[in-house]
């Protein structure tokens, strides 16, 4: 492929195919120009960038030796993936990652043939990859599955589970290690790269090949020592010795940046009859952006910036961050309880974990991405008398469902979990969002389970865990800042399983759970606007129920809505179950109760504004003050319609 002298080679590339076209010499100057796309897409949109940044070379050099997309090509979480998004006819639609109708911010299978399989929760890339091989392998076809793994998802035990049965796949799968935070890799140069060249080329394998079969005629035991002579010597000058022990013919570790060193291994790689592999490289988060580069946190995930500058353009400052309200208020309350502790698997920052960390660093574990273990460490250290909080993010929490039912639930165990980005969460979509907690933790016996409606409930939620040595508790919260209520001077114990009445009317009763509760008491004004006297309440437990509470407002109102930013099974669906079994509903009280409940429906929303995400959820106030008055048969007005009327509106 020929270009002119000034038209910039990512001009020239919209897919692999056109890549491949390239000169080797040229593709140093193409992963400059993408890496400097990369930096003004994000700096336009927002999002994950250290990551991207750092794997611009490796992905250059993957689509330029590897037949992508027949060659299954799945990077693990997947916020790594811009420059693979540019590099595979996306390009002109990099702008709009992460906002309502544009790109996903993770690889995703609707989206591209180059994305074979969605991620955005890690360590399973290897497991995915591993079954693209063997599916490959069985049905005769051609096609490697390539997993492109972090050292930091390397500490789920998921990675692990599928290295182990890995040696099926043969050389079909090819996993790349991209060590960018560990340091778990010796010194990376020319002696390291020239070693891994030798190691994965044609004429070491065939030699290592003849000597395998000549060792075969010997005995047994000379048979092994031999093979663990090679594998240590090996291991000794270039690591890996963990990975053959997997099953796994280890390279590396090589210079993730020096496209002269990836190019000619990949290639070996890819017309080797070893298998499967490991390649291990180097990079750096951030690379080739200095103020990414200079970052604690390498800027793994920013707002819009200034390419220039690198500063930041952050809106109005607010109420505070309800992350940070949990990890503030846990922090003051070990403070006097030496028995409190907090674990968080692999996200301080985000739970607010870093700030108890900094006044209790003793008392504060980061367990990596490891929510399985995270969850039974904090069932063994309740059982020894400690008050543990586990806080995850409510789709991560997903992970160690079974732990949470079987090493926590059943012994009834006093586990506190803190479960942050409850609820739709905004530019992160369908994968991160807290849609699912409420209905799985509120089916479980022993357990407990509160959501705030703000952040002085929040507070108050923190210390009513801290002080329940019962059994399991649980409490959620939403992403981002809170509403802007004061904060209390004195932290209140809720009573278990008792909500509170925010507003007091006669017609129609609002049960609210969470953070919908600014939309119900907007809702409640439009009601009250049109004649309709609103009662609202402020659940504060989906399990247990107030049950006295339901009772009550069922019996006094005619129209109950309940509201919670969950999927069907949570608050709505126990109450209506209270109900049933209570009668409520049968009409004894002489009023013809309506029931509805507004919950999120059953459908993945992707990503967009969280106003407009509620919206398509139908959980904001005016599709509440619409349940109401279809549920009254009342038009958009507040006047009650005659049969024929409402039924023509419907």
């Amino acid at each position: 492929m020929t270009s002119k002298p000034d038209t910039p080679l990512l001009d020239t590339v919209n897919n692999p195919a056109q890549l491949r076209e390239l000169k080797a010499e040229q593709l140093r100057q193409l992963s400059d120009e993408l890496r400097e796309e990369m930096i003004d897409a994000v700096s336009v949109s927002g999002g994950h960038l250290g990551s991207g940044l750092g794997v611009v070379e490796l992905t250059v050099a993957i689509h330029y030796v590897f037949n992508t997309p027949d060659d299954k090509l799945v990077w693990d979480v997947g916020h790594q993936c811009y420059p693979h998004k540019i590099l595979t006819e996306r390009r002109d639609r990099i702008r709009t990652l992460r906002s309502g109708g544009g790109l996903s911010g993770f690889t995703k299978r609707a989206e591209s043939e180059y994305d074979p399989f969605g991620a955005a929760h890690s360590s399973t890339s290897i497991s995915a990859a591993l079954g693209f091989a063997v599916a490959n392998k069985l049905k005769g076809e051609p096609g490697r599955g390539i997993a492109v793994i972090g050292d930091g998802a390397m500490s789920a035990g998921m990675a692990y589970e599928a290295m182990n049965n890995a040696a099926q796949a043969g050389n079909r799968l090819v996993v790349i290690l991209n060590d960018n935070d560990m340091s778990i890799a010796p010194p990376v140069g020319g002696l390291s790269a020239y070693l891994a060249r030798m190691v994965s080329s044609s004429e070491y394998l065939g030699l290592r090949s003849l000597a395998s079969r000549a060792v075969k005629k010997m005995s047994r035991r000379m048979h092994e020592a031999i093979g663990k002579a090679e594998e240590y010597t090996r291991g000794m000058v270039t690591g890996g010795t963990l990975f053959e022990e997997l099953g796994f013919y280890y390279v590396g570790p090589i210079d993730g940046h020096n496209l002269d060193h990836l190019i000619p291994v990949l290639e070996n790689v890819r017309d080797t009859s070893e298998g499967p592999v490991l390649i291990h490289v180097v990079t750096t988060k951030g690379k080739g952006y200095k103020y990414a580069e200079e970052s604690a946190d390498k800027y793994h995930g920013v707002p819009k910036f200034d390419v220039v500058t690198g500063e930041k353009k952050k809106g109005a400052a607010g109420p505070p961050a309800y992350q940070n309200v949990f990890g503030d208020t846990l922090a003051k309350l070990a403070e006097t309880d030496e028995r409190i502790c907090a674990i968080t698997a692999a996200m301080p920052s985000g739970t607010g974990v870093d700030r108890f960390a900094t006044a209790h660093p003793t008392r504060s574990f980061d367990v990596g991405i490891a929510e399985q273990h995270g969850v039974t460490f904090a069932a063994g250290l309740a059982a020894q008398g400690m008050r543990p909080f586990a806080a995850i993010y409510s789709t991560f929490l997903q992970r160690a469902y079974d732990q949470v039912v079987h090493d926590v639930a059943i012994q009834n165990l006093p586990v506190r979990f803190a479960i942050d980005r409850a609820g739709l969460v905004g530019a992160d979509g369908a994968t991160h969002a807290g849609s699912f907690d409420i209905t799985y933790l509120a089916t479980l016996p022993n357990m407990v389970v509160m959501a705030a409606a703000d952040e002085a409930e929040l507070a108050h939620m923190t210390y009513t865990a801290a002080e329940y040595d019962e059994g399991p508790i649980a409490f959620r919260y939403p992403r981002g800042n809170g509403v802007g209520v004061p904060m209390p001077e004195t932290l209140e114990k809720l009573e278990i399983g008792k909500g509170r009445i925010v507003r007091d009317g006669t017609k129609v009763a609002i049960l609210s759970l969470g953070a919908r509760l600014e939309e119900a008491k907007k809702a409640a004004d439009q009601l009250e606007a049109k004649g309709l006297s609103t009662t609202i309440a402020d659940m504060r437990f989906a399990k247990p129920l107030d049950e006295d509470l339901i009772a009550k407002l069922m019996r006094t109102h005619e129209v109950v809505v309940t509201v919670e930013e969950g999927a069907i099974g949570g608050l709505g669906a126990h109450v209506l179950t209270y109900a049933s079994d209570e009668g409520l509903t049968d009409g004894d009280s002489g009023t013809a109760l309506k029931v509805r409940t507004l919950r999120l429906p059953d459908t993945f929303i992707d990503q967009d504004s969280p106003d407009k995400q509620y919206d398509e959820a139908g959980l904001n106030a005016p599709q509440i003050v619409d349940c109401v008055l279809k549920a009254l048969k009342h038009n958009s007005a507040g006047v009650a319609e005659s049969e024929a009327e409402a039924g023509a509106r419907a």
